[in-house]
């Protein structure tokens, strides 16, 4: 992909301050996909078995996949797309993001992180994921990288079905001791360790979401999930079996420092333990959407918006519908990246539109980075339909001034 410093201006000309993004599916050799992600039903494998299905898509993501030796060049980063003349153009976001800096992301951003620090995802498995855990700061710096607090919500647009278990694992049951859970980490090569027998499982409902901090063991259930998170890809697996799939012991491994790799007191360190043994955990930890502002007086204006992810300051997320019709103008105060989940019309100089499949390498015209300067200007949404609401999700970075 060029970088051309002049190719990434033309892009957000031709955009007006608003960028449209390739497709960006990410495969994981430990998942079985669960094909609600309007990807083609002939493309799941369609970078071969050894890869594994694919049951991700990323958003707004400058963050590289780390999915082994077999990793792709540019996987998991999102790519901007345009016209330049007669020819289509693509750049990476992440150029973008360092060639443009303030006028992209906001000088807030830029001149606290000098990177966009968050991307958001699709996460579709047809099963449960084995209890896990992403690290903090201070272990996942031992490796070069940064602790990721993540969250999960799911969208009723796909969620059609619930998979095998639309249920998840976080943390331990209150009482859970320190020795019950290292036991179980000594167990690991030994067949079933059974940590998820020391957890409580929550049933998951579509339209409302969880926050999940870093150091929390979590078993995401199988509902198709969308998930905004810190710009990392660090994690390890503490759950030895799940359902009968053996999970491979370098993935409880993985992101363990060379000098600590087969100490079961690291792991155990990686554990944030009084969240985890919370009494009030689903207190603390769940979310319902919450209207940005009176529901009336935006539903007289045209739309409705609602806070879908605010527990965290890494990032935050809005679920925003315009009504039938309507024609409205939506201002933010920081930039963001956007996933159309239901409807079509017209945003900007953009013609916007949810398609209902998608081939492997096929492009879109449901997914988008909005500038701050453009944000904050206001972005006009047009939705013709006289019918069908038009649906998007707005992914946001740390500390949004408007929440």
């Amino acid at each position: 992909m060029s970088t051309n410093t002049s190719t990434i201006h033309n892009a957000l000309d031709q955009g007006q301050g608003i960028l449209r993004l390739t497709p960006t599916w990410v495969p994981r050799s430990f998942c079985v996909p669960g094909r609600r992600i309007k990807l083609h039903p002939d493309d799941y494998y369609a970078l071969g078995g050894a890869r594994g299905g694919i049951d991700e898509r990323w958003f707004s993501s400058t963050t590289p996949a780390k999915n082994g030796p077999l990793t792709g060049e540019n996987e998991g980063l999102s790519a901007i797309v345009f016209q330049d003349g007669p020819t289509e153009r693509r750049v990476l976001l992440r150029d973008a993001v360092e060639e443009l800096k303030g006028a992209l992301i906001g000088d807030r951003l830029w001149q606290a992180y000098g990177a966009w620090p968050m991307y958001s995802k699709f996460f579709d498995n047809q099963g449960a994921l084995p209890h896990h855990i992403h690290h903090r700061d201070e272990h996942a710096r031992l490796t070069g990288q940064l602790g990721k607090p993540e969250a999960h919500f799911f969208p009723p647009q796909l969620n059609n079905h619930g998979g095998d278990f639309p249920y998840t694992f976080f943390g331990f049951a209150p009482g859970t001791t320190r020795e019950q859970v290292r036991e179980c980490l000594v167990n690991f090569t030994k067949g079933d360790n059974k940590i998820t027998n020391l957890s409580q499982a929550y049933r998951l409902e579509p339209g409302t979401g969880w926050d999940i901090p870093p150091g929390i063991l979590h078993a995401p259930g199988s509902l198709c999930t969308y998930e905004p998170q810190k710009a990392s890809d660090v994690f390890a697996m503490y759950q030895s079996l799940v359902g009968t799939a053996i999970v491979p012991e370098e993935l409880l491994w993985k992101d363990t420092p060379p000098e600590r790799m087969g100490d079961i007191d690291y792991l155990m360190e990686v554990i944030d333990w009084e969240p985890n043994v919370d009494v009030d955990f689903r207190a603390h930890h769940f979310m319902r959407p919450k209207h940005v502002r009176p529901a009336a007086e935006m539903q007289s204006a045209g739309f409705l918006e609602n806070w879908i992810c605010y527990n965290s300051n890494a990032y935050s997320a809005k679920e925003l519908t315009i009504l039938p019709g309507a024609t409205v103008t939506i201002r933010d105060a920081a930039a963001y990246g956007l996933i159309l989940m239901q409807g079509h019309g017209r945003m900007g100089v953009w013609d916007i539109a949810t398609p209902a499949l998608i081939r492997f390498g096929q492009l879109t015209h449901d997914e988008f980075f909005v500038s701050e300067p453009a944000a904050m200007a206001g972005v006009t949404i047009t939705n013709p339909s006289p019918s069908d609401p038009l649906v998007m999700l707005k992914h946001f970075g740390p500390d949004n001034p408007d929440l």
